[in-house]
This record gives C-alpha cells, structure tokens and sequence, in this order.
C-alpha cells in the first residue's frame, strides 16, 4: 500500500517509520517547516517528505492518510481526500494493527496526563514492562516497530480518537467530559461526547471500561446497557445507584472492587502518601489505581509507588517554601475549570496569582471559592479589568502588576505562614509569556530568588 503522512511532527513522523517498516510506501507531507531532528529521522529512513505546503496531486495517490490530530476536518486537504473517499485514520489507528501488547488508553477533557503518568509510574515501579505513548510527546507507532512491551500506557486527546476505527483497547478509561474544544465539533458538547466514547468502540467482553460516574455528560451519551465491555465506573463516594469498582470511604483511603456487584474480595488502598492535591487528583488517583489492579498489582506495591511519583511540571507542582508558605506552581490552569480544581483542592488560606490572555472566561464559578479561601490576588496580566470587576468585590484584597518577580515578591509579603502562595492562572499565557511553561519557569525561579 501507499501511505501519505500528513504532519511531520511526534506522531507523523512514528506513522512515518511503522509503516516503511512493514513494507508500505511512504510519503510524508506538512503545511508548517519540519523540526530537524524530525527531518533527520525521516532522511535516515530514505522517506520522502515535503515542507511549507501540500501538493494535492501527490497526496491524493495515497490507499490511506494518516493525518495528525492537529489538523482540522475543514482543512482544504482532508476535504479533498474525504471527497475522493481516501480512508484516513490518526497514528493510534494504524499503531493498533501491529501490537501484541495490552493497552490502557486515557482520555478525559482534563486530568488526562496526571493520570496516565501516575499509571505508567504504578506499572514500572512494580517492575512490569511497560511503555509511555500518546499525548504525552512519545509516538506510539514508532514504539510498535520494535513492539518490546507488554502494556503500553496512553494519553488520548479527543483529536487523537476521532480517526480510530479498530483500536481496541484492553482497558480504556475517561475521566470526565467537560466543553472544551468545541469550536472542533460544531459546538456541540454532544458531538465532543462522542468523540471521547469512541475509546470504547471496539472493545468486546475481554475488555475493561473505567469512568467516573459522578460525571453526568458521561452518563447522558454511555449507553452502558448496550456494550458488551465490562465496566468499572468509580466515584469520589459510595453510590447506592452504581456497581463501584472504587470509591473512598475516607480521605485517603480507597475501596477496590473490581468485580462489583459480585461476591468478591474488596481491598483498601491507602493514597495517604501520594504527593497529588485536590479532589480532582483523588479521582485521577482512583482510575490509576484500578488500572494497576488490572495489571495484577497488590496494595502494598501500589502503595509504596504512590510516595515516589512527580507529577508532570506545572500542574499543581509544589516549586518551594519561604517562611512558612509553601508556593504551587499550577501553570497548566488555563482555563477556569482547571483554575476551578485548584482553588477546590487547596485547604490552607491562599494568595492567589491569576490572569493572562482571557478566553472568553465566565469567572462566576469561581467566585465561592475565592470568597472563603483567597485572601488576596494578584493579577498578573497585560488587561486585568475582567479579574477587577469579577473579584474586586470578594476577596479582602486585590493588586496588579506585570512582572512575575514582582508577583511572587508582593504574594510572600501578603501572605502568612501556613498560608499556600498559588499561580494558577485561570487564562492563557501569551501576553507576558511564551507559553505556559515559560509563565511556570518564570514563577520556580522567583521563588527560589526569595531564599536568596
């Protein structure tokens, strides 16, 4: 078969290379300039590539497009191919024909990437072999060239789903199902619902199906009664109306049934050592639990990887502690939700760090919390008039500035030992920042400048 490749990046070019390696011809093609070391990658595999642009008459010779989650279905070249009725599939799809392995594939509109760390973590640490792809920057079609592993852990993006037909994985778990991204999916939460259960599409009665039952969009498109999966639904409480495969009867203390509604043995896992915070986290903690039970691991095993785990930068990361105050870098908060789950999660009094590049946000949600818990923000942003008019009027005190420095320096002034000092921005991070990384570096260094 021919295949064209659209997209050079992490995952483009990993469809590139499995599908030379299983004796298909390859032609790789991107609107934007290739990365160098991506260019190398493809030169060191004789595979031809174009740059700046697709030629049309070229891409559509191909049996079959892989074309990478980033390009949208409206794009001039994908409605050329769909109009010819070239099939095209994503990276997972094509990686999914050609592995042995057992995957436990991740999605959720957030907590995705905390969640598919923590499970590759729990599985490593008890010595299983088991390997990182997905959205977390690994391609997994150039893992499955060699195929060395017997599980692979995936983070999924709704983007990454929409091309799946026949990827089938052995345990499939969504976290939550929340607006984001529509503007993909004609606005509709519903067409985005869906999306997201495509993970479930192929699975049979060999297969596990993990979610979150206190998620009611879940709930409203799953059509449990009618899938042949067997499904492990788990809450942050005991539910009389659910068959719980986890729950918690305390704080830190988890209950574990994988054969709900059976006659079988419940445990207690204790997550009291676990460095995640905030109510979102204990269920992220939950569906990686449950993941690991799969995989055969006992309590104690999960127990003792559960100390040991270091979340991914810039999530809810604690970055230092000056006089007291301990500071949390919770960069990744770009959207209210997640600036949501912070302020939830956090039960000391705060000094809160927020703004950026608005996004349209409804801030409302966020005012209770705000009301009992900050008492003081600071906004670091270019326009700040939407943060003045929201929490002016409830929190106990309210400054601005432009300076990450200056940020950092005004929140350990203000605030008291005890209290947590909390960059969770709630907004995007381009108008004083690259990125959100940048924005988190930015707030590490000036914490640990106070020391100094």
């Amino acid at each position: 078969m021919h295949y064209v490749i659209l997209g050079a990046g992490e995952s483009g070019v990993g469809a590139a290379l499995l599908a030379q390696a299983k004796g298909h011809t390859v032609f790789v093609s991107d609107q934007s300039p290739i990365q160098p070391k991506y260019q190398q990658k493809l030169r060191n595999a004789n595979i031809r590539f174009e740059e700046g642009g697709h030629t049309l008459e070229e891409i559509l010779t191909a049996d079959e497009v892989v074309k990478s989650p980033g390009i949208p279905e409206k794009a001039a070249v994908i409605q050329a191919l769909r109009k010819q009725g070239t099939p095209i599939i994503s990276e997972i799809e094509l990686a999914g024909r050609y592995t042995r392995a057992r995957c436990i594939a991740i999605t959720g509109t957030n907590g995705k990437t905390t969640t598919t760390l923590l499970t590759y973590h729990l599985l490593k640490e008890s010595g299983l072999n088991v390997g990182l792809a997905g959205n977390v920057g690994y391609s997994l079609a150039e893992q499955v060239i060699a195929d060395a592993h017997d599980y692979y852990v995936l983070e999924l993006s709704s983007f990454q789903l929409d091309d799946t037909y026949d990827f089938q994985p052995w345990v499939a778990v969504l976290l939550n199902i929340t607006p984001d991204h529509l503007d993909r999916y004609d606005y509709s939460l519903e067409k985005y619902a869906q999306s997201k259960l495509r993970i479930t599409q192929r699975q049979d009665s060999s297969n596990f199906f993990l979610y979150n039952a206190d998620d009611e969009t879940i709930q409203r498109y799953f059509p449990g009664a009618l899938r042949p999966v067997r499904q492990l639904p788990f809450s942050l409480h005991h539910r009389p109306d659910f068959h719980l495969a986890g729950y918690y009867l305390q704080e830190e203390v988890a209950r574990i049934d994988l054969l709900p509604g059976f006659y079988s043995k419940a445990e207690e896992i204790s997550t009291a050592t676990s460095p995640l915070i905030g109510q979102h986290n204990r269920q992220n903690t939950l569906a990686a639990i449950l993941c690991a039970r799969l995989a055969g691991l006992e309590a104690a095993q999960i127990e003792a990887a559960l100390a040991s785990f270091h979340n991914a930068d810039h999530r809810l990361q604690r970055v230092g502690e000056y006089n007291g105050v301990r500071f949390i870098n919770d960069s990744k908060a770009t959207n209210v939700e997640a600036a949501w789950y912070a302020l939830d999660g956090i039960r000391a009094p705060i000094v809160w760090i927020a703004g950026g590049t608005d996004k349209g946000n409804d801030y409302s949600s966020l005012q209770p919390l705000a009301e009992n818990r900050v008492k003081a923000l600071i906004c670091l942003g270019l326009d700040n008039d939407k943060l003045r008019a929201s929490f002016g009027s409830v929190v106990p005190h309210l400054e601005e500035t432009q300076s990450m420095v200056a940020a950092v320096q005004r929140a350990a002034a203000l605030a008291a030992p005890g209290d947590v000092v909390l960059l969770s921005p709630a907004c995007a991070s381009f108008d004083l920042f690259q990125n959100y990384e940048d924005r988190g570096r930015q707030f590490a260094a000036a914490v640990a400048d106070l020391s100094e």
